[in-house]
């Protein structure tokens, strides 16, 4: 049983329809304007998907909560317990842009996608965690963005919510590994409403939100790795890393960061760094160091 946050069209359609298609139970959601229908009823980007996955033999309802509203989520939450009595797969797609350079961004529009981003993640994965721990699993999809991987100009927003992400997936993998919630981040490269003029079209042609999907069946399967950033784009799948350099051991003293400025190219060397278990790595690291040269 799956929710689909931001799944009315794009990348979240293409994810509810491959997990349909996989045999998963689907709320598809989407805080989508209705629009009357062609027999006058008000239809959803939502509802619309949900058509496409009842036509395929598959179960879906549509959800219309904001992920950043607490009281919709919790009642989403809720309707799905009554509906199919469990929830095993949350993925955290539902998202927006607000483009600009830093210097001339609104501060509103920052905090917005930060909101809608990170907070609507937050927000959902806080609504099921109660509900897998307690079934002794889960799978959780977050997805970041190689612009918060490695930045991208015009996204300061977009991409500090995207590497916050990162960070949230990181410790609830921990959190939730003796109850069997496994959690990944996805940073798929697609073309889709919101990628609209960014992209050449030979790039479109081949960057399809179908060439995704898989990633998110494997994320969500019983197969699936916990603490991950799993890339995807066009057909190809990457692994990007969070690394600690071994470093150098300088001391203290009033010419440490004159010696830092020399040394610091050992510093940043990539030999024998490491992927840490958790944030206790980094420190470890530093103690030892520091114990070694007395």
């Amino acid at each position: 049983m799956a929710i689909v946050t931001g799944a009315g069209g794009g990348l979240g359609r293409q994810h509810a329809l491959a997990l349909a298609a996989r045999g998963a139970k689907v709320v598809v959601n989407d805080f989508g304007r209705a629009v009357s229908g062609p027999d006058g009823r008000e239809r959803t980007a939502a509802d619309a998907v949900v058509d496409e996955i009842r036509a395929a033999g598959g179960e879906a309802v549509a959800n219309g909560a904001s992920v950043t509203d607490e009281a919709a989520v919790a009642a989403m939450v809720q309707d799905t317990l009554a509906r199919w009595g469990r929830i095993d797969i949350l993925v955290n797609n539902a998202g927006i842009l607000r483009d600009k350079s830093f210097a001339k961004m609104d501060l509103a529009d920052f905090r917005l996608v930060l909101d809608v981003h990170l907070m609507g993640a937050a927000i959902c994965s806080h609504a099921v965690w109660p509900v897998m721990k307690a079934q002794k699993h889960g799978r959780i999809v977050m997805t970041t963005s190689s612009s918060g991987l490695y930045g991208n100009f015009g996204q300061a927003n977009y991409g500090a919510a995207k590497m916050a992400l990162v960070g949230l997936m990181q410790t609830l993998s921990i959190e939730g590994a003796k109850d069997g919630i496994r959690v990944n981040c996805l940073a798929p490269t697609a073309a889709t409403r919101m990628t609209e003029g960014l992209l050449p079209q030979a790039a479109l042609d081949v960057l399809t939100a179908e060439s995704v999907a898989p990633a998110v069946v494997f994320l969500a399967s019983d197969e699936a790795p916990t603490r991950t950033i799993l890339c995807a784009g066009g057909g190809t799948f990457e692994r990007a890393y969070v690394t600690l350099t071994r470093g150098v051991h300088l001391g203290t003293g009033p010419d440490v960061a004159d010696r830092l400025a020399e040394q610091f190219d050992a510093v940043s060397d990539r030999d024998d760094e490491q992927v840490p278990d958790s944030g206790s790595a980094q420190g470890s690291n530093e103690v030892a160091r520091a114990l070694a040269a007395r």
